[in-house]
């Protein structure tokens, strides 16, 4: 009996210390940092833990699973949008969210998360439904302030503020992107081909400039070589004039000089006759006596004299015209 009684004692120690250590179990709890818990107390809303050392009572209160507070990140499968132009377009979301009401977020909904994703996806659908191919691809900021706007009204009373919703693709049908890139193409094409134009232009334009300034400074340049040498010429004939005048020449001298000076009237390749006036005599007295010479003296020795006969005649009768040389 002894031994039966010593056995039943040591089965109810232990029972008892397992008791014990079962209810300190459930009755100490640690909440960590950044999570929350909700207390139920016989099946009713007791109290919400924050991160630290709490105390419940055993079999009375029950710790529901606990809430994370920090923002979450999720995203969502792609779903097919009808654009206006009845274009199906597949559009990827991501939505952050953080829970700011762990009691709201335990009762008001039963899955936050799955009801978050049907409400975006529905959303998402009325907004880019009004809306087309273009708008929607070019809209995204737009796109998602509406998405925001709707989700963090139609969210608040879950205790869960939406703080970001963003589009992270949309793909339109393939067919249609062919044609857009098709179009791109074309339009990068045309672009080049206009700035190939307007390169060409102005380089034209420029050389045409270019070549006026030359053909204007050459102009210039021109004239003031041909005034100068025109004052440079003048000049010098003007030093010659003057020089006969002071030298004072009779007309022997002037015919000389105007004999040498015929050979070269008839120079240049364009000369083809070479015509000597018969009045050669009378104009050389007539020059000589416009310089002041000696009105009584003929120029008419120069070509000969007939000392026999004490007259002045020429030694041989000039041609009227001979072919130039």
């Amino acid at each position: 009996m002894d031994g039966l009684g010593g056995t039943a004692a040591a089965i109810v120690l232990v029972v008892l210390v397992i008791f014990v250590i079962i209810v300190l179990v459930r009755s100490v709890r640690i909440i960590p940092q950044a999570r929350a818990g909700v207390v139920e107390r016989l099946g009713k809303y007791q109290r919400t833990l924050n991160p630290g050392l709490t105390i419940l009572i055993p079999f009375v209160d029950r710790l529901l699973p606990l809430l994370d507070l920090r923002e979450q990140v999720v995203s969502f499968p792609p779903q097919p949008v009808i654009t206006e132009d009845n274009l199906v377009v597949s559009i990827d979301t991501v939505v952050y969210f953080q829970v700011t009401d762990p009691r709201a977020a335990t009762y008001e909904i039963a899955n936050y998360i799955q009801a978050v994703e049907q409400l975006t996806t529905t959303t998402l659908r009325n907004v880019v439904g009004g809306l087309n191919l273009e708008e929607a691809l070019t809209s995204r900021d737009q796109i998602n302030g509406q998405l925001r706007g709707v989700l963090d009204e139609a969210t608040g009373r879950w205790g869960i503020r939406v703080s970001r919703v963003e589009l992270k693709a949309i793909d339109p049908p393939h067919s249609i992107q062919d044609s857009m890139e098709k179009q791109m193409r074309a339009e990068r094409d045309r672009r080049a081909a206009i700035l190939t134009a307007e390169g060409t232009k102005q380089s034209q334009i420029l050389t045409a400039e270019g070549q006026r300034q030359a053909a204007i400074l050459a102009a210039e340049g021109d004239a003031k070589a041909a005034i100068l040498r025109a004052d440079g010429e003048a000049q010098a004939i003007q030093k010659v004039f003057d020089a006969i005048h002071k030298g004072n020449p009779d007309q022997k001298l002037l015919a000389y000089q105007y004999l040498q000076t015929l050979p070269k009237i008839a120079e240049g390749s364009s000369n083809k006759l070479w015509i000597i006036p018969s009045e050669v005599g009378e104009a050389l007295k007539g020059i000589g006596g416009a310089l002041g010479g000696n009105n009584g003296d003929s120029p008419i020795g120069l070509f000969g004299n007939n000392e026999q006969s004490g007259t002045s005649e020429p030694a041989a009768a000039a041609p009227q015209a001979r072919p130039a040389e």
